[in-house]
């Protein structure tokens, strides 16, 4: 949720930093298909019968099922060339279910429902920090067709630069963090910031 708070930060304290950098997250509210699939990992801890309101003694089994099964943010393109057979695709849903299998299900269930009041549009006018913003063409959950960054961003003074940068062929689905993508628009958006005032005076 670092892009998240890469917003607020910039609105609440909006003379105390030059430049932004948010990385995979839109600067609106959480709705669409991200929610309803948030939403939907929700409510299979919930309505897990292992769950117990939250007090269990023992880590709910029955909701890692769907989680394991969960790729709505990740490209069907790269999940396909991931598991291009049967045989391969149960494996990588095994694989999941593993992994979900290590964690805990109210941790989970806390970091779902964490953004429900996340909202920075209404005061994107507060924002006077260059901004650049970072998003995978490929993350099905910030998708670059929804045109709600279109829309938001409208009210941000200073968008420098707004980069959806494709994929290498071998890279991991839902990889937001592979600086070979964004590293190209960081230094573009580095070198167009003013000098710190520190640096001014030093000269």
């Amino acid at each position: 949720m670092g892009g998240m708070h890469a917003w607020m930060w910039a609105e609440m304290y909006p003379d105390l930093m030059d430049g932004v950098v948010a990385l995979s997250c839109q600067p609106v509210e959480i709705s669409g298909r991200n929610w309803l699939g948030r939403r939907a990992a929700a409510e299979a801890i919930r309505n897990d019968p292992d769950w117990n309101g939250g007090f269990y003694d023992k880590q709910p089994q029955h909701y890692r099922y769907s989680a394991a099964g969960n790729f709505n943010t990740e490209s069907p393109t790269r999940i396909q060339e991931m598991a291009p057979t049967l045989a391969v695709a149960d494996a990588l849903y095994e694989r999941r279910l593993a992994e979900s299998g290590k964690g805990d299900a109210n941790d989970a269930l806390w970091a779902i429902e964490a953004i429900r009041d996340y909202n920075p549009e209404p005061n994107l006018d507060k924002i006077k920090a260059k901004v650049l913003l970072i998003n995978d063409a490929d993350d099905h959950a910030n998708p670059p067709e929804l045109g709600t960054v279109e829309r938001a961003m409208k009210r941000v003074k200073a968008w420098a630069l707004r980069a959806d940068p494709g994929r290498p062929r071998h890279a991991r689905p839902f990889q937001p963090f592979l600086r070979q993508l964004w590293k190209p628009y960081l230094i573009e958006f580095l070198a167009s910031l003013d000098p710190p005032q520190h640096a001014a005076a030093a000269e």
